[in-house]
């Protein structure tokens, strides 16, 4: 019996992994949280043999939620559950240490196989994903544009100052504080070598990165 926390901000996507593990008899769901702050001690307290890890979690997005689960839980078994396609995260995932990358746009079936591959300490790799670590193997890829740094909340504030949005009318947006898209914008600065919002709305524009 493999048992799984599921960590994700949206209700319907825990319901509906928990739907799907319902009706396999080797996975048991032993625990759901919405963000990081509820998922670390729920952790330590139910000790599950693997994590479905949503990438974008309210107080850690991108792999940074990997990262801090893995630096508290060394040599646990995490399944990445992601909106994004493989391109974006799913390399770096699995050289991060996660055992599995699925997009939410995947068959149940690739999810189930992950979960029980991972359960066990397996890698899981998809056909997507398999295609990518051979072209790399191949031929490494050119390096990636500036905004390929940014994690998927970075992302999100690029897209609104991009469309010409305000610091306050992004936060409004997002439903965080002025203060923490200050220090995103800060952060996107300085991974992307600009300046100034005039920077990088002509940089979103020039991508077609604004919302």
């Amino acid at each position: 019996m493999i048992r799984l926390v599921i960590a994700d901000d949206h209700e319907l996507i825990r319901e509906g992994v928990k739907k799907i593990v319902r009706h396999c008899a080797d996975l048991k769901v032993v625990g759901e949280a919405a963000d990081l702050k509820q998922l670390i001690p729920l952790i330590a307290q139910v000790r599950p043999d693997l994590v479905v890890l949503d990438v974008t979690l309210p107080d850690a997005d991108g792999l940074e939620g990997l990262a801090t689960l893995l630096r508290h839980f060394p040599g646990l078994r995490v399944v990445m559950l992601s909106m994004h396609p493989e391109e974006r995260y799913a390399v770096e995932a699995l050289r991060a240490g996660a055992l599995g990358y699925v997009s939410k746009g995947a068959a149940t079936a690739e999810l189930v196989e992950a979960v029980r591959k991972a359960g066990q300490g397996t890698p899981w790799v998809g056909p997507r994903v398999a295609e990518l670590l051979a072209r790399e193997a191949v031929a490494p890829a050119p390096p990636p544009p500036p905004h390929h740094l940014l994690t998927a909340r970075e992302g999100e504030i690029v897209a609104l100052i991009g469309a010409g949005l305000q610091i306050k009318q992004v936060a409004a947006q997002l439903g965080i504080s002025v203060s923490s898209v200050n220090t995103y914008r800060n952060r996107i600065f300085r991974k992307m070598g600009l300046s100034s919002n005039a920077a990088l709305i002509r940089y979103a524009l020039q991508h077609g990165l604004a919302g």
